[in-house]
């Protein structure tokens, strides 16, 4: 019992210094697995190598997979592609259709894209077709910020599903088409079905931002077949090596490291060189993509840490016999986990990362433990609850213009649509297998 009590009080310790103490994630979670490991009595050179030991283990994929992914965005993002391809969507769909094209091109650019810069990349054609179309821009909106966002937390290289997935001990792969297969109805539902109807009720005029956004074409974009390609590939490749695990070259370039390379290679063709680039172009853009990822990493390696000490203080063993003997779900443990930390401190990456190291050493191996569905189940659950102490609020309270309370009744009920979407779906087929 004192071992359970040690960490409720390193969650409680951590949530007082990031939410009173605004201290960086990194930090709070290095201090409580510090605190943790000392008053649970583990001496100081097994805290330090506990520590050391989970840092590794979380980052030893990671690190490859987010740099990739980095990369592949910056060179996607500085070309134009995303832009080009939502543009060529909304010409095919038509202006009747136009916002199942904007839901489309978000899903397709979210897929490598983090949430801020795909929305940066899109918000332009949200004015237009609102001004255009004289709709609600919420129609518009929401269409292609469901699609943005939930891939953000469900799909790796996405820095939060990605450090979930190695904690839980998850095949990247697997992680991969788990969370894509997910995202599709859950976008569907938050993003299209309560996007048309919520905006038939709230009208949005363009807002003031939409005069500083500049609309216009690209003169030269990149094909939007190669740029469609490039999206898939990465997918397509893993793909492979899931249907044919026994074909050693599809194993090779089924990896998630061999196929983010060879999807990075080809963007670095297709979107720099055949475009012009010099090869210190490319490396600028290279170098300025991977910085940002540098606080990612720090968090997810303290997140390892973290969880490591849970594991050889003994608590992890503890809670997970507890949770055993009282019959909880290990799925609803992961939903509400990940879910009240989302709501305590507000970023989505931070809770499903600080969420998956507290839940993974409690879980494992109890009676039917599935951490594919353990993994889907975390992501759905932080997610949700975007409220005011989330940056991804206040971005979309800007660029559209919206009051607090209109942001409570369209993005937050969006975000907390898909959530409970995806966390029924995932219930329905725990239940069903």
């Amino acid at each position: 019992m004192n071992l359970i009590l040690l960490a409720f009080g390193a969650v409680a310790l951590l949530l007082f210094l990031i939410i009173v103490l605004r201290m960086h994630a990194f930090l709070a979670m290095l201090i409580s697995a510090f605190a943790m490991g000392l008053a649970a009595h583990m001496a100081p050179a097994v805290v330090l190598k506990s520590i050391q030991a989970g840092f590794g283990d979380a980052l030893s994929t990671i690190t490859v997979v987010l740099g990739l992914g980095a990369m592949i965005g910056a060179y996607l993002e500085h070309s134009g592609g995303g832009r080009a391809l939502a543009d060529w969507l909304i010409d095919k769909f038509g202006q009747d259709k136009a916002a199942w094209a904007l839901m489309l091109a978000g899903f397709l650019v979210g897929l490598p894209i983090f949430f801020e810069v795909g929305f940066i990349i899109m918000v332009p054609l949200v004015y237009n077709l609102t001004r255009e179309g004289k709709r609600s821009l919420l129609v518009y909106g929401l269409a292609v910020t469901a699609p943005l966002t939930i891939l953000h937390s469900l799909v790796p290289p996405h820095p939060a599903p990605a450090a979930a997935a190695q904690l839980l001990g998850i095949d990247f792969g697997t992680a991969v088409l788990y969370g894509t297969l997910l995202s599709i109805p859950m976008t569907l539902v938050s993003g299209m079905w309560y996007g048309q109807w919520i905006g038939k009720r709230i009208n949005v005029p363009l807002p003031a931002a939409a005069l500083e956004v500049p609309v216009a074409r690209d003169k030269n974009p990149p094909a939007v077949f190669g740029v469609a390609v490039l999206l898939l590939l990465p997918v397509i490749l893993i793909g492979c090596a899931t249907l044919w695990p026994k074909v050693p070259v599809m194993v090779l370039i089924g990896h998630p490291f061999s196929a983010l390379l060879i999807t990075l290679l080809a963007s670095m063709l297709l979107l720099g060189t055949a475009r012009g680039l010099s090869t210190q172009k490319l490396t600028d853009l290279a170098n300025k993509a991977v910085g940002p990822t540098a606080s990612l990493l720090l968090i997810m390696g303290a997140g390892g840490g973290l969880k490591q000490i849970i594991v050889d203080s003994g608590a992890g063993a503890m809670a997970g016999k507890m949770m055993a003997q009282a019959h909880i779900s290990p799925l609803w443990a992961a939903f509400l986990m990940a879910g009240v930390l989302r709501l305590a401190q507000g970023s989505a990456t931070v809770s499903i990362i600080t969420a998956a190291g507290i839940i993974a050493p409690i879980v494992k191996g109890l009676p039917g433990y599935r951490p594919e569905l353990l993994f889907l189940a975390l992501c759905c659950g932080g997610t949700g609850f975007s409220i005011v102490n989330d940056a991804g609020f206040w971005i979309v309270n800007q660029y559209f213009g919206l009051t607090v309370g209109q942001t409570l009744k369209t993005w937050t009920v969006m975000k907390m649509i898909s959530a409970f979407v995806g966390f029924g779906i995932v219930l329905a087929i725990n239940a069903l297998t």
